[in-house]
C-alpha cells in the first residue's frame, strides 16, 4: 500500500505515521508511506525522526496543486491530517483557516480524484457539530459550528461528502474528539499547561474552566482512524471519542496533582470569544461496524503524557 499522509509533521499526523511503520495499525505488511506537510509552525520534523529513513518526506503545501498532484500520484490511500486548528488562533486569523481547510483540502480532493486514489479519509473534529447542552451526537447529526476553526473544517467534511456523491470518490470521514498525548505543539490546553508548570510558570484557566471535553489519547484516535480506513464503508462517518468528559478545571486539577503543584499557579483569563460549553461524541456505531474502542485509561494516559513532556525538554523548549 502507498499511503500519502498530509499534515503527517504534526501531532496526531506524526503518531499515525509512526505507529504506521511500526505495524502497530493492522495495516499492509510494510505501507510505503509518503508525507506531506508544509512545516508551519506545528509541522515539525522532529516528530519523525524515529522514522525518517523509512519514509518519503514531501515538503509542500497542500493549497498548491502541483506537489499535491505529484505526491498523490500512484497512491492507494491518502489520509488527511493537514488543517489549521488551533480555535484561538482561527478567531484571530479566519482567513487562514478557510485557505489550508476549505480549499487545501478540495484542491487535495481534486488531486485525488484525478489520480484515482482508492480511498480518502478525511479527518476532522467534535467542533463541527457545535455545542450539546446532554447526550451525545451521532455520525448523522447536523452540523453547526461555532468557530471559525469549526467552521472551515465543517466547510472540508462537506467538500469531502460531495466528491463522494458527486464523483463517486470513497471517501470516509472521522470525526474526534480532544487529543492528547506526547509530540503535542505546545499551544494546546494539556502541553500549554504542563510546559508551563514544568518551567514554574502560572496556567491560564478560561471562566469558570466549566467547559466540558471528552478525551481521545492520541494512540487510540490513530487506531480509530487506521479502522476506518481499513473497513469504513464509503461516504461514512465515524466518531473516535475516549468516552471520558471532564470539565476544564477538573481537568487542570489532574495536570496540577500530576506536576506536584497547586491551584496558586492558576489564573483566571476572560472566557473565549463564542466558547462552546460541551462536545460529546456518541461511538456507538462506530464501534459496532469497526470494531473500534478506545483503550488507554484517561488517568494513566495523561500520567504517561506529563512523564513526557518532563523527560522530552530538548522537544518543547524550542517550541516556546
Amino acid at each position: 500500500m502507498r499511503l500519502v499522509v498530509t499534515g503527517g509533521a504534526g501531532f496526531i499526523g506524526s503518531e499515525f505515521v509512526r505507529a504506521a511503520v511500526a505495524g502497530r495499525l493492522a495495516l499492509a505488511a510494510e505501507p510505503s508511506v509518503v508525507v506531506l506537510d508544509a512545516l508551519t509552525y506545528s509541522g515539525n520534523r522532529a516528530n519523525l525522526d524515529a522514522v525518517a529513513g523509512r519514509i518519503e518526506f514531501v515538503h509542500a503545501d497542500i493549497c498548491d496543486p502541483a506537489p499535491v498532484a505529484e505526491a498523490v500520484a500512484g497512491a492507494d490511500a491518502v489520509v488527511h491530517f493537514a488543517a489549521e486548528s488551533h480555535v484561538d488562533r482561527s478567531i484571530a486569523d479566519p482567513a487562514a483557516f478557510a485557505r489550508t481547510n476549505v480549499v487545501g483540502t478540495q484542491t487535495l480532493l481534486e488531486a485525488a480524484r484525478q489520480a484515482g486514489v482508492a480511498r480518502f479519509v478525511q479527518v476532522s473534529t467534535d467542533e463541527v457539530y457545535g455545542s450539546i447542552a446532554t447526550g451525545s451526537w451521532p455520525p448523522d447529526q447536523p452540523l453547526a459550528p461555532n468557530s471559525p476553526y469549526a467552521a472551515s473544517k465543517a466547510a472540508g467534511d462537506l467538500m469531502a461528502l460531495a466528491y463522494h456523491r458527486t464523483y463517486g470518490m470513497d471517501v470516509v470521514v472521522t470525526r474526534g474528539s480532544n487529543t492528547y498525548g506526547p509530540y503535542q505543539f505546545p499551544e494546546k490546553i494539556i502541553p500549554l499547561f504542563v510546559t508551563r508548570l514544568i518551567d514554574g510558570g502560572t496556567v491560564p484557566l478560561y471562566g469558570a474552566g466549566d467547559n466540558v471535553r471528552d478525551w481521545i489519547h492520541v494512540s487510540d484516535h490513530c487506531a480509530g482512524i487506521a479502522a476506518a480506513l481499513r473497513d469504513g464503508k464509503a461516504g461514512g462517518v465515524y466518531h473516535l471519542g475516549g468516552g471520558v468528559e471532564l470539565t476544564n478545571r477538573e481537568l487542570t486539577g489532574r495536570l496540577l496533582a500530576l506536576c506536584g503543584v497547586g491551584w496558586d499557579r492558576v489564573r483566571t483569563v476572560p472566557d473565549r470569544l463564542g466558547h462552546d460549553v460541551r462536545y460529546s461524541l456518541d461511538i456507538g456505531a462506530t464501534s459496532a461496524e469497526l470494531g473500534w474502542r478506545p483503550v488507554v485509561e484517561l488517568d494513566r494516559g495523561l500520567a504517561d503524557t506529563v512523564d513526557w513532556y518532563r523527560d522530552n525538554q530538548a522537544w518543547w523548549r524550542p517550541l516556546t
